[in-house]
């Protein structure tokens, strides 16, 4: 497929926390970019007043208008403009908008740079003490629909699995791990990641979840639990039951 001569998209990862985590790099694509697409352009107003970039023309780009939007943006693309998308806190794409616009330029030959830089996952599985030669990443678990069935399925997962949460969902959540994987399982809460009040709660899952449940959870939440391990017990893999 022929490659645009000039377009190009930047998928730009924005702080979780702390503003200084900013690189060098993404600021300067986003002094030169012709669009910035925000996920919210209040946030990222403000992103781009602490860096002292002006003059930006910015266009809401999120999960309830990227569907209507993604074939315009492709368009001035290919027209030659270079476009950098950004979401709230983090990498676009990492449980953010930003997919369908990266797979809909790469169908189209469109360059599609993906800058390194903030994210909440890697932190998080990090500082865990969990094994992360080898994890994977679930993002939100299903609020309803398909919840049960696959807390199931990842009952048996041997890697390190990481979740996103809110704060509001974190001791229910809490619990039905649990009850799906056992109460003696390895996990971490890492809550407010690179901000002021960054903690880390460490222990099993019966011991966190007795921890949020005497301390209101607040903040930006991220979820590691440890897989299992070939010498664990495995009678919780056929007693999960629908908890929704």
């Amino acid at each position: 497929m022929e490659m645009s001569p000039a377009g190009i998209l930047y998928i730009v990862p924005t702080p979780v926390g702390n503003l200084e985590d900013m690189t060098f790099r993404a600021v300067q694509v986003l002094k030169e970019a012709d669009l910035i697409l925000a996920e919210d352009t209040r946030t990222t107003s403000v992103l781009l007043q602490h860096f002292d970039i002006r003059g930006k023309q910015l266009l809401s780009h999120h999960k309830f208008n990227e569907h209507q939007t993604v074939e315009m943006i492709r368009d001035r693309i290919l027209a030659g403009a270079s476009v950098a998308l950004v979401s709230d806190a983090g990498t676009p794409g990492i449980s953010d908008p930003g997919f369908l616009l990266a797979r809909t330029c790469a169908e189209q030959g469109i360059p599609v740079q993906t800058l390194p830089g903030a994210t909440a996952c890697i932190p998080a599985v990090v500082s865990s003490g969990l094994p992360c030669d080898r994890f994977c990443f679930e993002g939100f678990l299903p609020q309803k629909k398909g919840r049960a069935t696959l807390l199931a399925a990842l009952a048996t997962e041997p890697r390190t699995m990481v979740f996103y949460e809110s704060p509001r969902r974190l001791v229910k959540t809490l619990e039905q791990l649990a009850e799906a994987f056992g109460p003696e399982r390895p996990c971490s809460v890492a809550r407010e990641i690179s901000k002021l009040h960054e903690e880390h709660v460490r222990g099993s899952l019966a011991e966190v979840l007795a921890h949020f449940q005497a301390v209101e959870p607040k903040g930006e939440i991220v979820l590691v639990v440890g897989g299992l391990r070939d010498d664990a017990p495995r009678e919780h893999r056929n007693k999960y039951k629908d908890l929704d």
